[in-house]
């Protein structure tokens, strides 16, 4: 790892969140970063002389700035953070918060915070969302600005653990030229993360060639995939070249794998075994160096069991792979997602929107996104047409009623149960979210008894942490929970 350097803004008097934030950045990344710590005297706040300006040559040569903030404290801290906006400093900066509530966590976001802990702040999670801030500094971003090979950077918005988790292993798959099947629901970013693994792999100057399966007539994917020549068919007055041979020396993209009809399976997986095609009406076999990259909602398995998709070809494009989870698995990204869309929407409608309210962040939080990450794009993006003020307000805000997609194989009882359990899910962390992780307050909101109310939160395996957010873990008992 490249040394790193970080400037640690302490506004709390006795220093200590930054002496806390150091020791987990020494345990959980180690020595050989350079780590500064401003206080309040040197930040202007408290009557002291001075001001972010005295300090905007630093801020700017840093790769991250370290705001710890507590709850007495916050508002002269947020001051600075605009000052610093205003003067140009677009440098990441992660707040370590110390007795603020979620909401307030939302607003940092909003105002355009890159990340957020609570306090006390682990080792692990120092070591696990710190480090990449470093990408998404001005500085990094300019010496990167070409990406891998010419190629642009992607950005990868998340901090959950269960979508960190996937988006680490990018890089490492993106090495190597195995096929890859990247799984995950409708709009969770699959084509995102096959575009990273692209462009950060050896081919990452070679042509990426995106593919919907899905959207090609069943009787012109042969066609599509590796071309013809003239005569073939009736009106192929002249040969055309196909996606694999335009894609030759890079990347193969096939979207919605699973709606490849059989016939066209089997070719595929010739050319997976042989990378040799043969364009339609041709004698002559080609041949393509191409990475082959596979995504599906789809459960290819189960596909495979009822005979829909080729075994073997599921082995051949399965050699890696990586799993999105939906966006209500993932839900304290909201904010994040949200606000990145805001700066991209408000721009190309040039509209003065420059965050969310609490209250309308709170009404993204307690929607089912069975859409996901697709879905709040288009409902910030009509938000941000709707406007009429400074922040997005709740009413901008237009959700659709949630609906299950069903698959005509399940019961009644089946489809029931599995909308009964993500409203379930999706109520309950908004309950917490809503009252700071407080089950007794959360429960009688929801009108229930406090055990009642715990065991839904264990039977969805929710895991409460107090005066900050839920996350979804494996359920822990009963004692585990303040």
């Amino acid at each position: 790892m490249e040394p790193s350097n970080l400037l640690i803004l302490d506004f709390c008097p006795t220093l200590q969140l930054s002496l806390e934030f150091t020791r987990a950045w020494l345990d959980g990344v180690g020595p050989g970063h350079e780590l500064a710590v401003l206080t309040p005297p040197d930040l202007g706040v408290d009557g002291h002389p001075g001001g972010p300006s005295r300090f905007c040559s630093s801020c700017h040569d840093a790769d991250a700035l370290v705001f710890c903030v507590s709850a007495a404290n916050q508002e002269k801290a947020i001051a600075f953070f605009a000052t610093l906006r205003q003067e140009g400093c677009l440098v990441p900066v992660f707040v370590v918060g110390l007795g603020l509530k979620p909401l307030e966590f939302s607003d940092w976001i909003c105002r355009g915070a890159a990340d957020f802990a609570l306090a006390p702040i682990s080792a692990a999670e120092v070591a696990a969302r710190v480090p990449r801030l470093k990408f998404e500094s001005p500085r990094t971003r300019r010496a990167n600005s070409a990406g891998v090979g010419g190629a642009p950077s992607i950005p990868m918005i998340g901090s959950s653990p269960s979508f960190l988790a996937e988006i680490a292993r990018i890089p490492r798959i993106a090495q190597c030229d195995a096929s890859v099947l990247i799984l995950g629901e409708t709009g969770t970013g699959k084509e995102l993360c096959a575009r990273s693994i692209h462009h950060l792999g050896l081919r990452g100057n070679k042509p990426f060639a995106p593919v919907n399966c899905g959207a090609i007539p069943l009787e012109l994917v042969e066609n599509e995939l590796f071309g013809h020549v003239a005569g073939a068919y009736t009106g192929a007055t002249g040969s055309a070249e196909g996606i694999v041979q335009s894609a030759d020396g890079g990347t193969l993209f096939l979207d919605e794998v699973d709606c490849l009809p059989l016939a066209s399976q089997v070719k595929l997986l010739r050319f997976l075994q042989t990378r040799e095609f043969r364009p339609v009406g041709s004698p002559r076999l080609h041949r393509a160096d191409i990475r082959i990259i596979a995504a599906s909602n789809a459960d290819l398995s189960a596909a495979v069991q009822n005979g829909r998709f080729r075994q073997d070809l599921y082995y051949r494009l399965n050699v890696l792979s990586l799993r999105l989870p939906p966006l209500r698995d993932r839900i304290e990204d909201i904010p994040a997602l949200a606000c990145n869309f805001l700066e991209r929407f408000a721009e190309q409608y040039r509209k003065a929107v420059r965050g969310f309210t609490p209250e309308a962040i709170q009404r993204l939080f307690q929607h089912d996104w069975p859409g996901n990450v697709r879905e709040l794009e288009n409902v910030v993006e009509r938000a941000t047409v709707n406007a009429e003020h400074s922040r997005i307000q709740p009413d901008d805000i237009s959700l659709q009623t949630s609906q299950v997609p069903s698959d005509a194989t399940d019961s009644f009882r089946v489809l029931k149960a599995r909308t009964v359990s993500r409203f379930e899910r999706s109520y309950i962390q908004g309950l917490l979210l809503a009252h700071d992780g407080n089950i007794s307050r959360a429960a009688r909101a929801a009108r229930k008894n406090r055990r009642a109310f715990w065991e839904l939160i264990r039977k969805h395996g929710i895991t409460v942490r107090p005066g900050y957010s839920t996350e979804t873990q494996q359920p822990r008992t009963e004692s585990s929970v303040e």
